[in-house]
């Protein structure tokens, strides 16, 4: 099939960020829903992510894994979207974008656990420490409607979700300029069609029992 895109993934997970990526791509796709404990980790899809995680795509057979990697790549894949941004604006595109998905996603991974880095660890943590990483992800959103530049990119579709995400769950505290920042961003045409179809999804996994305590 010509421009054949797959997408794997679990409405309870990070697939979340990519199904809002693909709604705002706009280009068709086919979604094939997996299981944690079985089909995510049948050799058919470790074949495709050796992790056994989710979300991956697959676009005209070549494989794409990890959110920032999948929203980056849609955006130039599908370059009639407009979601990267102009060159002079890609410094911020890929610095926050990275950023995000690196130290802040790991600075909040280790607080969940239980970690806090000591001031030695901190000078090896990549993140340093949360209030660090979560100043600095201030700063790049603090005043702004998007992360690079002037127009709504893939960036703001990942740093947008981890914030979105963060401040529903209380892993990222809330501050004026994130409420600012991801307000309008939950107006999205797309962004309410990504919720409403993995909304969905879970209401049918939990009355079929099969959603995950």
């Amino acid at each position: 099939m010509a421009d054949e895109l797959i997408f794997y993934t679990n409405p309870m997970s990070r697939g979340q960020i990519v199904r809002w990526m693909l709604e705002e791509v706009g280009a068709r796709y086919e979604p094939r829903v997996l299981d944690y404990g079985t089909t995510m980790k049948d050799a058919e899809y470790l074949a495709i992510n050796p992790m056994g995680k989710v979300p991956a795509v697959v676009h005209n057979g070549k494989v794409v894994t990890e959110c920032a990697a999948i929203c980056a790549y849609l955006a130039d894949a599908f370059p009639e979207a407009g979601l990267a941004p102009n060159p002079s604006d890609r410094a911020d595109y890929y610095r926050w974008l990275f950023f995000t998905a690196g130290p802040v996603e790991q600075a909040i991974t280790a607080k969940h656990f239980g970690v806090e880095p000591d001031a030695d660890q901190q000078r090896m943590a990549g993140f340093g420490s949360l209030s660090a990483a979560l100043d600095a992800l201030e700063s790049a959103v603090a005043g702004k409607a998007f992360v690079a530049g002037d127009r709504f990119s893939a960036a703001d579709v990942y740093v947008g979700s981890q914030i979105d995400w963060g401040l529903q769950f209380g892993t990222i505290p809330s501050r004026p300029a994130f409420e600012a920042y991801v307000a309008p961003l939950r107006e999205r045409a797309a962004y309410k069609r990504a919720k409403e179809i993995d909304n969905g999804l879970i209401a049918e996994m939990q009355a079929a029992g099969t959603a995950p305590a």
